[in-house]
């Protein structure tokens, strides 16, 4: 069996991609802060520009008469308190996120706009199917564009569950400022705890760390190579590393 460090990282990393743009896309209007808040904060106060792409409305995420428009409202303070660009929403029906010809469109559409040195989305592992079909739709909108001369790296975040890694970015200087954002969005954490469980899991990425480490944000980022097969071999080929002997 492969070792312990060969499955997790050992020490922190600099920025998954230390130029910019960066352009992250978001499931919901919160997915960004809790997932990778930390690092969103410490790209910004480095000088890269972030754009946000958030693919739902948001609609079955609470109880609000009119959550779509107090969902999107926290979104656009939390990119403030962030020093992000203006978030695109999309509109998609939450729980309703396919890989289909107008959602692949929609975020080569974006990739095309922004031209980013990176395209951020969520990990593969996530509990939500929101979440695993954005993952999914930019896959496939990066592997449109793999021949043009749009060539981002493809990192993928973890916003409330564990997926596979290759990166560990120390947040410790940020944690307040991502406190402060993910307070935001007040809509959800009258749902749940979302805020407990981001910090546990940014505590838990830490079992690998020095103790001096206190908090970070896990990635994957991904190989231009990895960008001619579709998502699901490309995973399996990570995943089957765990337990070859």
């Amino acid at each position: 069996m492969i070792n312990e460090n060969q499955i997790a990282p050992y020490e922190t990393s600099e920025l998954p991609v230390a130029d910019g743009p960066w352009l992250v896309f978001a499931p919901h209007a919160d997915d960004e802060s809790f997932g990778m808040g930390g690092t969103l904060a410490k790209a910004v106060d480095k000088g890269i520009k972030v754009e946000l792409v958030i693919m739902t409305d948001g609609a079955l995420g609470g109880q609000s008469s009119d959550l779509q428009n107090v969902r999107k409202e926290e979104a656009l303070k939390a990119a403030g308190l962030l020093g992000l660009e203006k978030p695109v929403f999309l509109d998609n029906k939450d729980r309703g996120l396919k890989l289909d010809e107008n959602t692949v469109a929609q975020a080569t559409f974006e990739i095309e706009r922004v031209k980013p040195a990176a395209v951020f989305f969520p990990g593969v592992f996530e509990l939500h199917p929101d979440h695993r079909a954005t993952a999914l739709i930019v896959w496939r909108a990066m592997k449109n564009l793999a021949n043009s001369e749009i060539l981002p790296v493809a990192v993928a975040y973890e916003v409330l569950v564990q997926s596979p890694i290759n990166r560990l970015i120390d947040i410790t200087l940020y944690i307040d400022k991502k406190k402060e954002v993910m307070a935001v969005y007040e809509s959800q954490l009258a749902e749940r705890s979302y805020m407990d469980i981001a910090l546990t899991a940014n505590k838990l990425r830490t079992v690998t760390l020095q103790p001096l480490t206190s908090v970070v944000e896990g990635f994957y980022c991904f190989e231009l190579e990895d960008l001619k097969s579709e998502l699901v071999y490309v995973v399996k080929k990570i995943i089957s590393r765990y337990l070859n002997e």
